[in-house]
């Protein structure tokens, strides 16, 4: 199969235009490409040095929504069905996918890091964990009208933070702080919302907080305006009116950011969970010692396990997770000026990459 893919030669030049061949082997399938978010991580690989497993030249892209145009041995049946590609794919036979724990699994496929990515016409992924997408004609099946393209960001902005409150074991009525509320936070405070749980949203961009208080947050506090200690009393008063004790408070780093890090270790309260789920390359310092003394439980989180991910696109297509007010979509030629965007933070919603 001809595919066309905007590939990284070399980062932080213009990502360039390259044909190449591919044909699925045994249990891979070829999906044309519907739409690729563009994400962080992304971000990361290209501008910051985050070094890729896959050397360069690389085409980038882990959200991906398609449909499976060709198949190799083995994956037969999917050949013509719409498709979310989990960004991370555990092999589900080694001994961490067969303990449950795929998403440490040595020999996981990340597309745009260990494969070619989704910045292209097609992408070429194991048929193991692909998450079928129902008919989205009938409105029975998609009452909120999702397009399939729009279902991309499902593939890691809506999924991490769906892992990472499944996980906590966060429930109604419990108390969920999401320290930074872009893509992923956005996503995480109307998850939490879903459950039926407090939430607070903290970020530094009124106009997030803005679209927060619209989507799910009790809560909005701008970090800009606030100190750490009028955060933290912000937070705690929250709690005490809707009888919220601190070992029922989950909170969420979804910023990314050394600043967001902080913060969020420093909400930690008698048997509260923090829950990593941002990254950034640099170090902060804090001290661990308040996790023995609050008897508190700290996490990483890696991507979403491929079983979770039905349960998210049903979120999705009965409306209680809306991805439209978040997302913008944009011609995937137009990837080098809208990387160049994103990194600028000119964007306020998470761009979908479409192909001609």
């Amino acid at each position: 199969m001809h595919v066309h893919a905007w590939t990284v030669e070399v980062p932080k030049q213009p990502m360039t235009l390259r044909d190449r061949d591919e044909l699925p082997g045994v249990g891979e399938v070829m999906v044309e490409v519907a739409g690729c978010g563009v994400c962080h991580t992304d971000l990361g690989f290209y501008y910051d040095g985050i070094p890729t497993r896959h050397p360069f030249p690389l085409t980038l892209g882990h959200e991906i929504a398609g449909v499976v145009v060709e198949v190799g041995p083995g994956a037969e049946s999917w050949l013509g069905r719409a498709v979310v590609v989990p960004a991370v794919i555990p092999c589900g036979e080694c001994s961490a996918c067969r303990a449950g724990r795929g998403a440490v699994c040595p020999r996981q496929i990340f597309p745009g890091n260990d494969v070619h990515g989704g910045f292209a016409s097609h992408v070429r992924v194991p048929a193991r964990g692909l998450c079928p997408v129902p008919d989205l004609r009938d409105p029975q099946l998609n009452p909120a009208g999702v397009e399939l393209a729009t279902l991309a960001v499902v593939a890691d902005a809506v999924t991490t933070p769906y892992q990472a409150i499944h996980r906590s074991g966060l429930g109604h009525g419990d108390l969920a702080v999401f320290v930074g509320a872009g893509g992923v936070g956005g996503f995480g405070v109307q998850i939490a919302a879903a459950r039926g749980a407090q939430v607070v949203a903290i970020d530094v961009s009124p106009a997030r907080l803005a679209m927060m208080r619209e989507h799910g947050a009790g809560l909005t506090l701008d970090a800009k305006e606030l100190d750490f200690k009028g955060i933290k009393g912000a937070v705690k008063d929250f709690a005490k009116r809707h009888g919220v004790e601190g070992f029922r408070q989950r909170i969420f780093e979804t910023s990314g950011t050394p600043a967001g890090q902080t913060t969020a270790f420093g909400l930690l309260e008698h048997g509260s969970q923090l829950s990593v789920v941002g990254f950034t390359p640099e170090k902060v310092t804090l001290r661990l010692s308040n996790v023995m003394a609050f008897d508190a439980t700290v996490s990483g989180n890696w991507g979403c396990l491929p079983e979770l991910y039905p349960a998210v696109v049903q979120l999705v297509l009965t409306g209680k997770v809306r991805l439209e007010p978040f997302v913008e979509r944009r011609p995937l030629a137009s990837i080098n000026e809208t990387f160049a965007d994103l990194h600028a933070h000119r964007l306020t919603r998470r761009p979908i990459l479409v192909p001609e």
